[in-house]
């Protein structure tokens, strides 16, 4: 086996974090996520587009691990992924918590291949508001 070889086998892939930042007051005010929600993820290199966006194309491939995270633009405020909906034939985000702590995250692994763009909407509960909003614009896994 050569070095290059052994270097392939150990060489693990970091995951695509994919952030929603949330203007919670927004959100409560209008009763909508439109233009409430920003997007990004940490595959810009990879070629990801629509960073800022609620239509945030992540460009993945087969066997990328993804995790979602949310973070509220207001510091006081809570804000936190309600649940995802995607095709489960390509990913099945599953909810997690960081050991010792409450604080949620979701993450998933690209199950195939992507020949185009997979749509899938982001569910937030936000504030004091009994029901989940979902996102009113679909981002989208892309391949």
């Amino acid at each position: 086996m050569t070095t290059s070889t052994k270097q392939k086998q150990t060489t693990t892939s970091r995951p695509i974090t994919i952030t929603a930042v949330v203007d919670a007051v927004g959100v409560l005010a209008s009763d909508s996520t439109s233009g409430e929600v920003y997007l990004y993820d940490t595959n810009k290199s990879g070629g990801s587009t629509g960073f800022g966006t609620q239509e945030l194309k992540t460009k993945v491939k087969r066997g990328d691990h993804l995790l979602w995270t949310t973070i509220a633009l207001e510091c006081e405020a809570h804000v936190a992924i309600h649940g995802i909906d995607i095709d489960k034939t390509v990913c099945e985000p599953e909810r997690k918590v960081y050991p010792n702590t409450d604080v949620a995250y979701w993450t998933g692994t690209v199950k195939k291949d992507i020949d185009g763009a997979v749509p899938y909407r982001i569910s937030f509960q936000v504030g004091t508001r009994n029901d989940p909003i979902t996102t009113a614009l679909s981002p989208a896994l892309v391949g």
